[in-house]
């Protein structure tokens, strides 16, 4: 008895020492792996050419070679730990269809950013509206694009998702137009209305003389008239303009006294009270 509880410590002793160094060495090499790898993407961040490529492809690239790096250092931990791969390949092949159901989603938003990769609908940078999500593309990874809204609020958008959407990039082209409308009473004189906006419109800051800015009557109402502005500018500054000329065509309408027939039914309900 006392000869077998022994032998059976000595082997309790000699399997932990084996496993137990297993552990360790598959624990250091994980670590290892980890520093290895975020100083491997450090310096491809700062590598002259990596940097030179358009930030769209920067992105997409980090995060593949970061995905394939972990997956090597995982596959070296299992067999650190004596893990025979071709159990594992078993496990998964019994699994196959659990797995390829799981990994569908996964793998069309993969070949959803390969496809944004190569027909570039949008690039880092551009402010796009697309799958219910709209604001500026901060980043696109492997499986998911991601948006920062106006607000500062960050979307996470699948590849996926955009690649079978229609996607408006508001940011591709040069220059936009502004397409305002002003509502006016019709007792006015629209010759008169029609110069007050188009002059207004040409001395906004940002506006751009060609094409040349728009100002006419283009719908009527009961007694109102509809009189529409369009005006073109840079997409950079869009915004800018298009609230300068708003508030720069209601001054000069409210200058000259040509008022808003709903600014004229308040007065007189007020004056009727």
């Amino acid at each position: 008895m006392k000869n077998f509880t022994s032998k059976l410590v000595e082997s309790l002793g000699s399997l932990a020492t084996k496993v137990g160094g297993k552990i360790v060495l598959a624990l250091l090499v994980l670590i290892v792996g980890c520093i290895v790898i975020r100083t491997v993407k450090r310096m491809l961040g700062k590598a002259d050419k990596f940097t030179k490529l358009d930030k769209t492809v920067q992105s997409f690239v980090k995060n593949l070679i970061s995905i394939l790096l972990y997956a090597i250092l995982i596959i070296t931990v299992i067999s650190i730990l004596g893990i025979p791969m071709t159990s594992v390949a078993a496990i998964l092949a019994s699994c196959g269809l659990a797995v390829g159901l799981s990994l569908q989603g996964a793998l069309s938003n993969f070949a959803g950013g390969i496809m944004l990769l190569i027909f570039k609908p949008f690039r880092v940078g551009d402010y796009i509206a697309a799958s219910g999500a709209e604001g500026v593309v901060r980043e696109i990874t492997v499986f998911y694009t991601i948006i920062v809204t106006v607000d500062n609020k960050r979307i996470t958008v699948p590849n996926g998702d955009l690649m079978n959407a229609n996607v408006t990039n508001f940011s591709c082209e040069e220059s936009r137009r502004i397409d305002l409308d002003f509502k006016i009473t019709n007792d006015c004189d629209s010759n008169l209305a029609k110069g007050v906006l188009l002059k207004a419109a040409e001395q906004t800051k940002g506006v751009k003389n060609e094409p040349a800015p728009f100002a006419r009557l283009t719908a009527v109402d009961d007694d109102t008239y509809i009189f529409t502005v369009r005006a073109w500018c840079d997409s950079a500054s869009y915004w800018d303009v298009y609230f300068d000329l708003l508030e720069n065509c209601s001054n000069a309408l409210a200058e000259n006294g040509i008022d808003d027939p709903e600014e004229r039914i308040a007065v007189r309900l007020v004056k009727e009270d």
